[in-house]
């Protein structure tokens, strides 16, 4: 019997990973929404950036009263729209 085979979280080197890092700074020092593309995620993820937490590397985005908190690996793209 096959396993079910998960795909893989797609690499990206340390230009792309920093250039996130960037938008995501902007984001939060803006405050403005963002729509978050996340990996593994069919909906994209709409709101604010509250906090970037280094330690753990979770994005927190807040939307409506409610506050996620995001991987920063899975943020595969960040837009203005």
């Amino acid at each position: 019997m096959a396993k079910a085979t998960v795909p893989k979280r797609p690499t990206r080197d340390e230009f792309e990973l920093e250039e996130l890092g960037n938008q995501l700074v902007e984001a939060k020092e803006d405050g403005d929404e963002r729509t978050l593309s996340v990996w593994g995620e069919a909906e994209k993820v709409r709101g604010r950036i509250t906090v970037l937490d280094s330690r753990t590397r979770l994005v927190y985005v807040v939307n409506s009263e409610t506050t996620r908190k995001i991987p920063f690996l899975d943020i595969m793209k960040v837009t203005y729209e």
